[in-house]
């Protein structure tokens, strides 16, 4: 009868809780929500998605940098990356409705600034390039989605509503409503619009494809002029 008890009072505490976090952190579990379709309801988002995990990690580490408490935040940071393998600098300031999928990888420097509503996958490294002092990591705009392994480096600014194609390693300013893909970042322009959040990693403009399709283009209408003239 006391066990039977104590599990009941196991699971409230445990509703409570969960409960709880999710109305603390309503717009991240919102997030997760609207850009995972394997989501399933917020309690299988706080329970069980590790991105969420090292956002509230980060929250308490980073109220604890901002109090200029010694060695803590550092250690509930490293926590977090060993429970998670996301890795959350606390000096690092994070907007509402971050989403990390899957997140094994991620990687945020001190001095990175992230907007409202960015989504980041795994593999991500907000990061320095070496060669600075002070503000040396990016600023993330609003909205803006990180694709798998693309790497950011160096205090630059990405726009809002910007979308950085996996594997891209952007070195320098993105403006808003652009695509970046490739090694070095290149920047693509879709019409102006903004990028849909529903992340469709499929239908990104590839600028390096596209001249190369121009130049194909231009080499067969030369080629098509000479046979004329012979």
């Amino acid at each position: 009868m006391n066990f039977l008890f104590e599990l009941i009072v196991f699971f409230a505490v445990v509703y409570v809780s969960v409960a709880l976090l999710a109305l603390i952190f309503e717009d991240e579990v919102k997030a997760a929500r609207e850009r995972d379709p394997a989501a399933r309801g917020r309690f299988q988002i706080v329970l069980l998605y590790s991105g969420f995990h090292a956002i509230v990690f980060h929250r308490l580490s980073h109220l604890l940098w901002k109090m200029e408490i010694p060695f803590l935040p550092r250690v509930i940071s490293q926590l977090a990356r060993f429970l998670t393998g996301i890795e959350i600098h606390p000096g690092a300031q994070i907007s509402r409705g971050l989403f990390i999928d899957h997140g094994m990888g991620v990687v945020v420097g001190e001095t990175t600034i992230i907007g409202e509503n960015v989504t980041l996958f795994q593999g991500v490294t907000l990061g320095g390039t070496g060669k600075e002092t002070g503000k040396r990591h990016p600023t993330i705009g609003n909205n803006v989605v990180v694709g798998t392994g693309a790497k950011v480096l160096g205090n630059i600014k990405i726009g809002d509503n910007s979308y950085i194609g996996a594997n891209a390693v952007v070195i320098k300013d993105v403006p808003a409503n652009a695509t970046v893909v490739g090694v070095p970042g290149r920047i693509t322009k879709q019409d102006g619009k903004k990028m849909d959040i529903s992340m469709d990693h499929i239908h990104v403009l590839d600028p390096v494809m596209q001249q190369i399709d121009e130049l194909t283009k231009k080499v067969q209408d030369l080629e098509s002029k000479l046979k004329e003239k012979k």
